[in-house]
């Protein structure tokens, strides 16, 4: 494995690239990787690896993250997170909890969980509470929410769900006037789910090189190897370096699933705004499931109240791909994994996180 990432790291070098080529890529797995590999030392001066909306966590609209707070503060109410969620930092007043971690330090009741069958096993090994399943997550980790529902879930388990899809980001960048970036390294697991065609419009609309990629170091250098032959030879396509995992059509049973469970909705991201049908809704007739209905929640108050990004924060554009994190201009400072002022420095997904982590490597 490691003799073939060698031998495409070393075809990569050998092509006559012709100036900057700057490549996107999709996913906060692909970006794990190419920090662990230490891939942007490696690679030619010309490729500029940049990273994109790969990071749910660091989209999830802060009135989401008031409104977990708000619930996990209730009597009687259990609030069941993915850990990432537990220190993503709202704006607020000091003297609140400005993070569910802080809401748990209050007095609050916040269970970190790792899949949604422990949101269930918790709901029913407390059946005399509520429990809130707060979900936050792209088609990979909506998919098994759908499969959750479809199973039966106990009737004091409810969802406050901030799902996002991956690809109308993307053609939010590529509509604006000037998307940052030649080419694009489409996510694996969100097209094992969905299907490899949903990335199809970059190369046939755009006219930009894609290609959906592995998570392995040489699964990421045969997509970026792909795409940087196509812009050589004057072509785009969507070529699927992934082929052991992405089939066509994606995975059948889950898309029915996500298309049962939920509707495609126009959808708030931190920091960015509404994209339209990027996000996933419970179906009307799964309002049961709804935490915002079940608990009369006001999303818009707390938007009005908390705003976006914290001050001097540039999440939003890192999340876009429009500056690297080191050009944020509290990276490194104010921001640090330790003490984090933006998502993008908390999540493992998150490009502030990964690229701290790939500095201290690189200086070691």
């Amino acid at each position: 494995m490691a003799e073939n990432a060698r031998a495409l790291l070393e075809r990569i070098r050998a092509l006559p690239l012709h100036g900057p080529v700057r490549v996107m890529n999709v996913c906060g797995g692909h970006e794990r990787t190419i920090a662990m590999a230490g891939l942007r030392r490696a690679l030619p001066p010309e490729i500029e690896l940049i990273a994109g909306p790969g990071c749910p966590v660091c989209v999830c609209p802060e009135e989401d993250v008031h409104a977990a707070i708000a619930l996990a503060l209730r009597p009687g109410v259990i609030l069941a997170a993915f850990g990432d969620m537990l220190r993503v930092p709202a704006n607020g007043a000091r003297s609140e909890p400005r993070s569910l971690e802080e809401a748990r330090a209050a007095g609050g009741e916040v269970r970190p969980i790792a899949s949604p069958r422990e949101a269930v096993a918790l709901a029913r090994a407390e059946p005399g509470r509520e429990v809130v399943f707060f979900a936050a997550g792209f088609e990979t980790t909506t998919a098994p929410i759908a499969a959750m529902i479809a199973e039966g879930v106990p009737g004091n388990l409810s969802i406050l769900l901030a799902a996002r899809r991956t690809w109308p980001a993307v053609a939010m960048l590529l509509e604006s006037e000037e998307a940052g970036f030649e080419a694009l390294i489409a996510p694996g697991h969100v097209s094992a789910v969905m299907g490899p065609e949903e990335w199809r419009f970059v190369p046939q609309q755009y006219g930009i090189a894609a290609a959906v990629s592995g998570f392995e170091t040489e699964g990421f250098l045969a997509g970026l190897h792909a795409v940087l032959r196509q812009r050589l030879e004057g072509r785009a396509v969507l070529d699927n370096c992934y082929g052991t995992v992405v089939r066509p059509g994606g995975n059948p049973t889950a898309r029915r699933l996500l298309e049962e469970c939920f509707d495609i909705v126009d959808a708030d991201w931190r920091g960015i705004g509404i994209i339209p049908r990027s996000g996933f809704a419970l179906k009307p007739e799964l309002e049961r499931l709804d935490a915002v209905r079940r608990f009369g929640i006001d999303r818009e108050a707390a938007r009005k109240r908390a705003g976006e990004m914290p001050p001097g924060c540039d999440c939003a554009r890192v999340v876009l791909g429009k500056i690297h994190p080191e050009q944020c201009v509290l990276y490194g400072k104010a921001c640090t994994p330790r003490t984090p002022v933006g998502p993008c420095m908390v999540s493992d997904e998150g490009a502030c996180r990964i690229r701290w982590g790939e500095r201290q490597g690189a200086d070691a």
